[in-house]
């Protein structure tokens, strides 16, 4: 089973993450993080199928996936 990690303070709100995922599991909170922005959060992570979109998608590198153990990084920059 695949595990989205979102580390919030990272996250500026851009929804970009939200509008890629097929399974529409993502969403925005209604708090603020440390920057002042609405972020993204898991609503129902059993519903997600390891597409990785949202990892790929996301400008700032805030959302990572776990999947058996393994811990994908898609950029190292």
């Amino acid at each position: 089973m695949s595990q989205i990690v979102i580390e919030k303070d990272r996250c500026k709100g851009c929804e970009l993450c939200v509008t890629a995922c097929p399974q529409q599991i993502l969403g925005m909170t209604t708090q603020l993080n440390a920057k002042g922005y609405f972020y993204a959060e898991v609503a129902e992570p059993m519903r997600c199928i390891g597409c990785r979109l949202c990892c790929i998608t996301c400008p700032d590198m805030a959302i990572t996936m776990n999947t058996h153990g393994t811990v994908y990084h898609y950029f190292s920059y």
